[in-house]
Formats: C-alpha cells, structure tokens, sequence
C-alpha cells in the first residue's frame, strides 16, 4: 500500500496547515480563549481494490497569557488556531460524515473498509454533548431508537447501518465516541479475541513512553508503532508485546512521556472493539477506535 502522512503541525505551520484544511465548518466551534494552540495530523493510505484508509488527530491547547503583551501577540495566533481547527471539523465531517462535538480538546477520526469513528473529549457537560448530537444527527435524518440513560449510550439507525454512541464523564470533560462498524472483515491483525476487546499501543512522541493498562507496562520508544492507525496491514506488523486483549469493561490508563506530564483516564471498552492508544506529542493519549 501507499501512504502519504501530514505530519504533526505546530503553530508556526498553522497557516500553511489552515489553507490545506480549508472549507467549511459543519458543526459549531464554541468559544475559545484568544490563546488557542492546536496540534493536528492527518494520513492516507491506498492500495488495490480501491482500499482507502484515512486517519486524523488533533489536540487543541487553550493557554491564558500572563500579561497585556503576551495577550495581544497572541491574538493573530489564536486567529489562525481557530481556523485550522475549523478545516479540521470539516475534514473529519467531509471524510466520516460524522461531527465532532463543540469545543473539543482531543479528536480522532478514522474511515476504513472496517469501521468509520470519531472520538473528542471536550470540556462541556454531558447534558449538553447529547442535546448537539441528538441536533446534529436528528437533521441528518437519523433516527435515534435505542437509549440507556444511566450510561448514556444512544444508537441511531441511518441508511449506512446503525451508529453507535457512548457519553461518560470523567473529571472536567464529558468523552464522546461514535462509530459506525461497517461490514468487511479486518485481517486477523486487527481482530480482537471472541467476546474481549483488543488494545494496540503506539507512540507518536520523540521521546520514550510507557502505557500502564489494567497493571500491565508497555514500554514504548520513540515512534514505536506510531502508524498502526494508518490501515490493518500497519497495525498487523505491531508486535505482541504492543497489544492487549482485555475483557470488557473501564480500565484505568497511565500515560508517562520521558520528559513530560503524566496522562491518567478510565478507559471503557466493549466486546469485539479494537482500539489504537497513541502517546501524542504534547504527551496526551489520543485514543482511536480502529474495528
């Protein structure tokens, strides 16, 4: 297969990054502070049989400048965040056809033969992520047929099959995850155990990093297994000693990058789900459901 990768951008590249992405937006940014910082990348791999495998992620950081200087200079920076935050949104939308919910944090995004997903955290409450959903894919048409308040899982019957949403709340920020599991059968790479769920680690960073799941430690080095994400033949070549079958359930995840913060957050996953866990580049764990 071919692959063609955006790397992660930073801010110095964000115009460059906003003229790429630029079009329009298909859901509601939200507010942010004049200091928004974002960080993105997007791959796309190809091969026969018209096979098209898209990835996306981005990280939006919202800093509060110390003084009147630094809050001036950072207006035109915070601008140009905002748009490329926008191409973003309507990349994800354009490519999924499923949206993102408004002022998200960490988004993922992925369109396989296998699955369709996008996944946000975002700092609004969960009330409020399921009224824009319920708005959002209400004027699509899509009919919402099954709810369980209690976990706040919602499946939607569309024309493509039905899509799948989870809500929960952790701490300050309310994490979203739908997705639209899609006929075709991965390579057994990627396929998760019967009745188990199925994690594969990589790491994005430039420097090492160590995931600690359900008490097991994966030490990850620089880049280790940072394109598994990019189509099943890549996530087919992670080696063992990267994955983890689990049984359903939430678990607790740590994220430690050499040099960084800590990263900790439950992590629920269900039977027959394969999920990419990512150590980014600001040290934040991108999660990305894969099949």
């Amino acid at each position: 297969m071919k692959s063609r990768t955006l790397g992660a951008l930073l801010i110095g590249g964000l115009v460059a990054a906003t003229a790429v992405l630029a079009s329009p937006v298909a859901a509601s940014l939200g507010r942010y502070s004049e200091a928004d910082s974002i960080r993105f990348g997007w791959s796309r791999t190809t091969g026969v049989n018209d096979y098209l495998d898209e990835t996306g992620w981005a990280v939006r950081g919202h800093d509060t400048p110390d003084n009147f200087v630094e809050r001036l200079l950072s207006i035109p920076v915070g601008a140009v965040a905002r748009g490329a935050g926008a191409g973003f949104e309507a990349r994800v939308s354009q490519g999924t056809g499923l949206p993102l919910p408004e002022s998200w944090s960490i988004a993922t995004a992925k369109n396989s033969p296998y699955i369709t997903s996008v996944y946000a955290e975002t700092p609004r409450d969960l009330a409020a992520v399921l009224g824009f959903y319920r708005a959002e894919l209400g004027k699509r048409g899509w009919i919402e047929t099954v709810v369980e308040p209690d976990r706040a899982v919602i499946t939607f019957t569309t024309v493509r099959g039905p899509v799948l949403l989870r809500l929960s709340r952790q701490n300050d920020r309310t994490i979203a995850e739908l997705s639209l599991r899609k006929p075709g059968v991965a390579n057994a790479g990627l396929l998760p155990r019967p009745r188990q769920a199925k994690l594969m680690l990589g790491n994005k960073s430039d420097e090492g990093a160590v995931i600690t799941v359900a008490d097991q430690t994966i030490k990850l080095p620089a880049h280790a297994g940072e394109k598994l994400a990019h189509s099943d033949s890549a996530a087919s070549e992670i080696p063992d000693s990267q994955k983890i079958d689990l049984p359903p359930g939430k678990y607790k995840v740590t994220l430690k990058v050499e040099g960084g913060t800590v990263d900790i957050r439950e992590f629920e996953v269900a039977a027959n789900e394969t999920w990419g866990l990512l150590a980014g580049t600001d040290g934040v764990l991108l999660p990305m459901r894969l099949y």
